[in-house]
């Protein structure tokens, strides 16, 4: 951990220390408000830190000008320009990006993880990386770090506070919900009302906050479609050579149509000659744009 990430991890320990102070200190009314309030309050010191050192020399860094650094700090400006930019007055959680992809092993949680990692290196903005593939979790055993609850125990009520399954990472502006166990019911569950008032209070709560969903493939999978509506934007990551353009449209079709929309195109061949990476095409709900890196 450099020197920023222990100071701002400072701050938010004395932040928290300060604020449960004022909740002692408050009339019991308040307290008791303060106390409603916290169940869905993530800078409460967490249960668990987890290490991300398993994804040094394989994901985005904060060192040196790598290739994949730089694929992804393009994509990052445009998904952070829609969510906070001219175009978010017509998005409806705008700072809620969904990524997905038609079919599986294109990729997606690979794109999801790196983003998030992208993003929390900005000097003003919070990244919580939700792993919502409830059929397929694979984000923590990339991060090969143990769990004991995620997001299917909170919505089972078998977890009363929210808090206790946002997960501390070694970068401090990181934070990290599991998907949980594997439950007959998701799809139940993720269209319940407790799943959309989470999702409302991640998106409304920090002005800073940028919620990325590592979701099912889109097709054939109805929990994607669910997710879809919760989300702002839409980030689907097709891999060169494999996936069909027939396959693609249908994706789309499962999306909303007032989303924002952007395409990861996986393993393309660079011109630079330094091998596979990523190419984005990225476009909002009534304009297209598009970049190579």
């Amino acid at each position: 951990m450099n020197t920023i990430e222990k100071a701002l991890q400072k701050n938010k320990s004395l932040e928290a220390k300060q604020k449960n102070n004022d909740i002692i200190n408050a009339p019991k009314n308040q307290q008791k408000k303060e106390s409603t309030q916290s169940k869905t309050e993530d800078v409460l010191v967490p249960k668990q830190e987890l290490s991300l050192d398993s994804l040094k020399n394989i994901y985005v860094s904060n060192t040196g000008r790598q290739t994949i650094n730089e694929e992804f700090r393009a994509i990052k400006r445009k998904v952070l320009s829609n969510a906070f930019g001219p175009l978010s007055k017509t998005l409806k959680n705008s700072n809620i990006i969904m990524v997905s992809s038609a079919n599986p092993n294109e990729g997606k949680t690979f794109t999801a993880i790196n983003l998030a990692l992208s993003i929390a290196f900005e000097q003003d903005k919070t990244v919580l990386l939700v792993d919502a593939d409830v059929l397929r979790p694979s984000v923590m055993k990339i991060i090969d770090q143990p769990f004991e609850n995620g997001l299917m125990e909170y919505l089972l009520d078998e977890v009363d506070d929210l808090s206790k399954v946002i997960l501390s990472t070694s970068l401090s502006t990181l934070r990290i919900i599991p998907a949980g166990k594997s439950h007959l019911l998701s799809t139940e569950l993720l269209a319940s009302e407790k799943m959309y008032k989470t999702m409302t209070e991640f998106s409304n709560r920090y002005p800073d906050r940028i919620v990325i969903m590592d979701c099912p493939p889109l097709l054939g999978i109805n929990e994607t479609a669910i997710l879809a509506n919760l989300a702002g934007q839409a980030l689907i990551v097709v891999q060169e050579g494999k996936t069909n353009l027939g396959d693609i449209s249908r994706a789309v079709e499962h999306l909303n149509p007032d989303m924002a929309k952007g395409f990861v195109v996986n393993k393309a061949q660079l011109n630079s000659g330094e091998g596979s990476g990523y190419n984005g095409y990225y476009y909002g709900s009534n304009e297209v744009e598009s970049g190579k890196k």
